[in-house]
């Protein structure tokens, strides 16, 4: 049966439904406890008055008492960080962040088959970032969503499973209005370690209005344009230009991601730059 024409906050709250109904009393009934502990330790830390650690002896003569305001919240995720899982299966990707050994995680993960699994709370942090940057941002881990696509690297993305994506993607940039630009892939806040998503539909999410996409018609940008400069206010991090290039060739180009811009790549970068502007 297909996917299409049911809301996209209908489908991901049955898809985690099922899931965790299945498996609370099931295989995962041990890590689904683990969990359950780790969040009612987070949720006493931010319950103590005054907040924990951070008494007067500890913060200096400059803090004489806490005053607990009436105007605060949760911190929201503003980006969100695809990645592809290079495993074999679904199953895999569970067992490898069921593990404490693996120390990694994220917040969802997409099947294949378009099976969408649930496994931090958007509120929390998940290990799936690691050590990147994305403009001044340099803790991804502290300011997004992770969102893990089952597919080993190598092979296509199903529809079953974009259009899953889609789904949730629309619902998270409603629900925590996260910016057009701020839909991004592993391998652009990590351009020296990681390719991934690699071969991955880049154009058809820009058209749902996650992330840019570059215009069909392309001006030929001034004699002074800068790349270098145009990469980083982009957002990538230019430390190791060539990486930075291939992470936008990857992105954007993909039918050659080589870390050197061609006539025409210069062509395409200036175009992105202005909607970065």
């Amino acid at each position: 049966m297909s996917n299409q024409g049911f809301p996209a906050n209908i489908l991901l709250i049955c898809s985690t439904v099922l899931f965790f109904g299945a498996c609370s009393s099931g295989r995962y009934a041990a890590t689904n406890k683990v969990y359950k502990q780790q969040a009612k330790s987070f949720a006493e830390t931010i319950q103590a008055f005054p907040p924990e650690n951070q008494h007067i002896d500890s913060l200096g003569e400059g803090l004489q008492s806490f005053v607990g305001t009436v105007n605060f919240g949760i911190r929201k995720p503003n980006f969100v960080i695809i990645h592809h899982t290079a495993q074999s299966s679904l199953d895999e990707t569970i067992k490898t962040f069921t593990l404490t050994k693996t120390q990694v995680s994220a917040h969802y993960v997409v099947s294949r088959d378009g099976k969408v699994v649930q496994m931090v709370n958007d509120y929390l942090r998940a290990n799936h970032a690691g050590v990147g940057r994305w403009g001044n941002d340099t803790d991804l881990n502290s300011s997004s969503i992770g969102i893990e696509l089952d597919n080993n690297g190598n092979e296509p993305f199903s529809d079953a499973q974009i259009n899953s994506l889609c789904y949730l993607l629309a619902t998270l940039k409603k629900k925590y209005n996260i910016p057009t630009a701020n839909f991004i892939g592993h391998a652009d806040i990590a351009p020296k370690r990681k390719p991934d998503p690699n071969k991955f539909p880049w154009k058809k999410l820009a058209e749902k209005g996650f992330g840019y996409w570059y215009d069909p018609v392309l001006k030929l940008p001034p004699t002074d344009f800068n790349t270098d400069v145009a990469l980083r206010l982009i957002g990538y991090d230019i430390s190791n230009i060539g990486a930075a290039i291939t992470a936008f060739k990857r992105h954007f180009v993909q039918n050659d991601i080589t870390p050197k811009l061609t006539p025409a790549d210069k062509l395409i970068l200036y175009n992105l730059y202005t909607k970065y502007l």
